[in-house]
């Protein structure tokens, strides 16, 4: 008569062998399991699948209690070492039995044909589905029947595979939102190239969609998209295929066995990210795919926006012991474990984070990715010293997380099409609304001058045209901490990048008061601090004003000193610091070196501004540590250099302290050191923002504050922005420029236009 009790077995990947009155041993491809004991001798060789659980302890009996036989059962069974198994003699693929008792779940091969989930497979692009259909019958799955023209069926599939060649394909984006709507999942595969690629499982209203995966492949593509545009296409640019069928069979399986465990029930983080696989190292990793809470397809699009207009209200902030560089809410070791998964070629928001090429390990110096504050065009990929976004610190994890903060902060700062817009003229809009030149601060004969001057200068020093204030244009909202109330400043000049026509900004945006941290709060206090140290420096570089020595020995530390050791040591570089410390009373230090063993001196520097003279210091040094590494090759003859830009290029081969003797200290004035300045520490970081307040205020000016941080990023991100204060590149309107060193007395009378600095500062 036949049983409907069900067998009992060991999970199918165990193999049991006793070993007499020493032990029983489970044997796996994951390791081997001891049994002690003598009623695991009795049972486990019963164990094979082929007895139900009274059979097994009926037998069992004959040389054991059947209170222990069924404790020994019941342990086994607690412990998931074994389960019900189907009646012996039945149909089975004992390998893939195993594989679905390793991953203890049911699978795919306990259910009939006809109740196996059923996968359908759509192509986009140029792929074949005849190897992928084969794969997936192989492995257990049922292919459904495409729909009309190879296109979805409305039927009952359990999971679309969509095999493309480009994960950026137009097409692919039709079928989310297809997906979404018919409540499917789908998994794309690419299995061509020498990095195939399978995942993540897309699945409606439940983690990522395809525009979350396709927001982060942009950002690390953005050269061959420039190419894209520049073209006149409409999809990405294929590159010729450099694959091996085997890599492309890997590619296939790959997505195969994704798709298999996920409908076998497995569910693990790898189903949340593309799989990667180089064929040329064999190494394989999961970039996992995040939902971005913004994102147009499956989040709130009008998150960012809500963002933006509300007010900037600081918050207690204290201080941490130890915040690196700067003052902080977290210490950089912190915020490294906090955020460093933003971190990846694939779905990361910074391609990478890594030493920078030639630099000594000493100086700490790394880079994270091009720097999109330069523009989405191709001209980045000529180089220049600010082409790559860095990070610089006494230490490694120091310099890591400023790299990593630079990253976020170019990328936060990029228009994404999500950001307020107000579209208007500045007469229309009224007092709300700020003339952009009060930032920029061109002057009129720079406007008048700009065609000539352009033909000229590099792409960090072209002039704008002038704003027509009768002309329509984009605006968005920023907060002035200063009145409490909104202000408009035009979109292109606070976004980096094209507006939604793709046209180049009329007036464009540049890094000078942008900041990441920690918290809003130490976010505003390092966007101020830009702005007054690049207002400082413009003062100095310009009027080539003399200034103060800043003594190294007196601020006696350690890392100084190995600093200095290594420079003159080892690139034989000398090393000295200047104090441009304004009108604002908050210091600011120019840090600079000069080769001193040929005749091209290679002067490079660095500047810090801190309301601690010990910050400022620490991070004009580490700031000519990072800008240092492009001239550490440079040979006698000219060559060795990492630029092609010839403004670098002529101050690095022509530049020598004998012709600009602004780069020196004043020999008549006393070094300054730690105690010179008068510095009283703040324990909070808000306490530090309303002390800026007062100075701001005390100066007739305005401290302006857009919050940029993306909701998907988590990192604070801010623009913070003062009319008035200027930018060390060559704006040459009146106003401080030419106002301060007369009332500071460093000059006796205004420097005349045509007596200005001649070389426009490159940093």
């Amino acid at each position: 008569m036949e049983t409907t009790e069900p067998f009992v077995g060991f999970r199918r990947h165990l193999r049991a062998e006793v070993v007499p009155d020493e032990a029983t041993y489970l044997l796996s491809g994951r390791g081997v399991t001891a049994l002690f004991g003598r009623p695991a001798e009795v049972v486990a060789p019963l164990l094979d699948g082929t007895r139900t659980l009274s059979a097994l302890l009926t037998e069992a009996a004959r040389e054991l209690p059947a209170v222990q036989a069924g404790a020994v059962v019941a342990e086994l069974a607690t412990a998931g070492l074994i389960g019900y198994r189907p009646a012996p003699g039945a149909p089975s693929d004992g390998a893939a039995a195993a594989f679905w008792d390793l991953a203890e779940v049911s699978g795919l091969r306990s259910a009939p044909a006809r109740l196996r989930p059923t996968v359908e497979i759509l192509t986009v692009g140029r792929g074949a589905a005849d190897g992928l259909r084969t794969a997936c019958a192989d492995s257990g799955l049922t292919v459904a029947v495409p729909g009309p023209g190879g296109g979805p069926s409305a039927g009952a599939a359990d999971l679309s595979l969509v095999l493309c060649d480009d994960y950026l394909a137009p097409d692919l984006a039709a079928l989310d939102s297809w997906h979404r709507a018919q409540g499917r999942p789908w998994l794309p595969v690419r299995p061509g190239g020498a990095e195939p690629w399978a995942g993540p499982v897309f699945r409606p209203h439940e983690g990522a969609c395809w525009h979350c995966l396709a927001d982060r492949l942009r950002g690390h593509r953005r050269a061959e998209l420039a190419v894209q545009r520049a073209l006149g296409a409409d999809r990405p640019v294929a590159a010729p295929e450099a694959s091996l069928a085997a890599g492309r069979a890997m590619g296939l399986q790959l997505a195969v066995l994704m798709a298999a465990t996920w409908l076998g029930g497995v569910r693990r983080e790898s189903h949340d990210a593309v799989c990667a696989l180089d064929t040329l190292t064999l190494h394989t990793r999961h970039h996992t795919v995040h939902r971005r809470p913004q994102c147009p397809g499956c989040g709130d699009p009008g998150l960012v926006a809500r963002t933006v207009c509300r007010p900037v209200v600081p918050l207690p902030r204290p201080k941490a012991a130890h915040g690196g560089g700067n003052h902080r809410a977290l210490p950089p070791e912190q915020m490294l474990a906090r955020h460093g998964h933003l971190v990846g070629p694939v779905t990361g928001v910074v391609s990478e984070i890594r030493r920078a090429d030639n630099a000594p390990a000493a100086l700490h110096c790394y880079t994270s990715g091009h720097n999109v504050a330069l523009g989405g065009g191709l001209g980045w990929l000529r180089g220049g010293l600010r082409s790559l976004s860095g990070g610089k610190g006494v230490t490694a994890v120091e310099a890591q997380v400023s790299a990593l903060c630079e990253a976020v902060e170019r990328y936060s700062g990029t228009r994404q099409g999500d950001e307020p817009v107000i579209r208007d003229s500045l007469r229309a809009l009224g007092g709300d609304a700020l003339h952009p030149n009060r930032c920029q601060l061109w002057a009129a004969r720079q406007f008048r001058d700009r065609e000539s001057w352009n033909a000229a200068a590099s792409p960090l020093q072209r002039v704008a045209a002038p704003f027509d204030a009768t002309a329509p244009a984009e605006w968005t909202p920023v907060w002035s901490l200063t009145h409490g109330r909104q202000r408009l400043l035009p979109t292109s000049l606070l976004y980096f990048g094209p507006g939604p026509d793709g046209a180049p900004p009329a007036v464009p945006a540049d890094s000078n008061g942008r900041a990441a941290g920690s918290s809003l709060e130490d976010a505003i206090v390092q966007g101020f601090l830009e702005l007054v140290e690049r207002d400082a420096v413009a003062q100095w570089w310009y009027n080539r004003t003399r200034h103060t020595a800043v003594d190294l020995d007196a601020f006696d530390e350690p890392w100084i000193a190995g600093l200095r050791t290594a420079y003159e040591r080892d690139l034989h570089r000398e090393v000295w610091a200047l104090d441009l410390t304004s009108d604002f009373g908050i210091p600011v230090v120019a840090a600079v070196s000069r080769r001193r063993d040929k005749a091209a001196q290679d002067i490079t520097f660095g500047f810090g501004a801190h309301f601690d003279p010990r910050l400022a210091l620490r991070r004009a040094l580490t700031e000519m540590n990072q800008l240092l590494p492009p001239v550490l090759g440079a040979r006698e003859d000219g060559t060795g250099y990492l630029t092609r830009d010839r403004d670098l290029l002529a101050w690095w081969t022509g530049a020598t302290v004998a012709g600009q003797p602004y780069l020196l200290p004043d020999a008549g004035q006393s070094a300054r050191a730690p105690g010179s300045y008068g510095y009283r520490p703040r324990g909070d970081l808000r306490e530090d923002i309303e002390a800026a307040k007062r100075l701001v205020a005390a100066r007739g000016l305005e401290l302006l504050v857009l919050d940029q941080t993306r909701p998907d990023v988590g990192i604070p991100v801010v623009a913070v922005l003062v009319p008035g204060l200027r930018h060390f590149w060559a704006r040459f309107a009146p106003g401080r420029l030419f106002d301060v060193p007369v009332a500071e007395g460093r000059l006796s009378r205004p420097t005349r236009y045509a007596d200005l600095n001649p070389v426009p500062l490159f940093v």
